[in-house]
């Protein structure tokens, strides 16, 4: 996605190419195939949902047709990992990949040890806490119980964004509010959760035995296999993340 002459342009497939994604299943199977993949058009060719769907139908609100539409299926689905994991920016993750790029950005730490070892904030800590108790927290109620907005911390969009880059949160679904009679309204908010309540504890440590820089290793080796036009110059651009 660019901005050309104050219009933002697409960079999809042909309606009848061959090649074009054409359902979030569809998808799905490709990220379980590709270990990585952001949702926009980025620094290495083809490396985005965005080049591989048609662009006549992105947030046109068409379930069966917008890319936009189908990151909600595919994170209520559960069968990879959604969130903002490239840069801040949105994309996916296979479950089978997760453990790598947890144990690579983590840099080996669960929450609690990073915590302990004075490397996360407080604002970190207030927002993962939350999660102790409860399995899925509207994005709302997240902002509330951890104490943020009027009066209370600053910057919940930041601090949840940079728990995503770690690999401690994911979005787990976008859901609609429910009124007092339990009836939806307003648009869809995002659902966060932790990978290891989607995928338990035992799979997302089960990189911890290797370094850090060694899973960085092997999720830069997989993103070249798929899209050999990938450089390391603009796999650092794309995958990696300055603290």
């Amino acid at each position: 996605m660019a901005l050309e002459n104050g219009e933002w342009i697409m960079r999809g497939l042909d309606w009848d190419n061959p090649y074009r994604i054409c359902s979030w299943q569809e998808l799905i199977d490709w990220v379980d195939e590709v270990g990585f993949l952001p949702l926009f058009k980025n620094e290495i060719d083809g490396f985005s949902v965005e080049e591989h769907t048609s662009n006549l139908y992105w947030w046109s609100g068409d379930p069966e047709q917008d890319p936009w539409e189908w990151r909600k299926f595919i994170a209520r689905s559960g069968r990879v990992a959604y969130g903002k994991f490239f840069g801040k920016k949105a994309g996916f993750i296979s479950k089978a990949w997760f453990p790598h790029f947890a144990n690579w950005r983590r840099d080996g730490y669960d929450f609690d040890s990073r915590w302990d070892e004075e490397l996360a904030s407080l604002r970190q800590k207030r927002i993962m806490d939350q999660f102790a108790t409860q399995e899925e927290l509207f994005s709302f109620e997240l902002k509330r119980l951890a104490g943020f907005g009027k009066g209370g911390e600053k910057n919940f969009e930041g601090t949840v964004t940079d728990l995503q880059m770690y690999g401690y949160l994911l979005i787990r679904d976008f859901r609609r509010r429910l009124n007092k009679k339990g009836q939806p309204y307003g648009w869809p908010v995002s659902v966060y959760t932790t990978p290891e309540a989607l995928w338990g504890y035992e799979h997302i440590s089960s990189a911890y035995h290797q370094e850090p820089t060694q899973s960085r290793l092997l999720v830069y080796q997989q993103v070249q296999r798929n899209f050999p036009a990938a450089t390391e110059a603009t796999l650092h651009a794309v995958l990696s993340w300055e603290k």
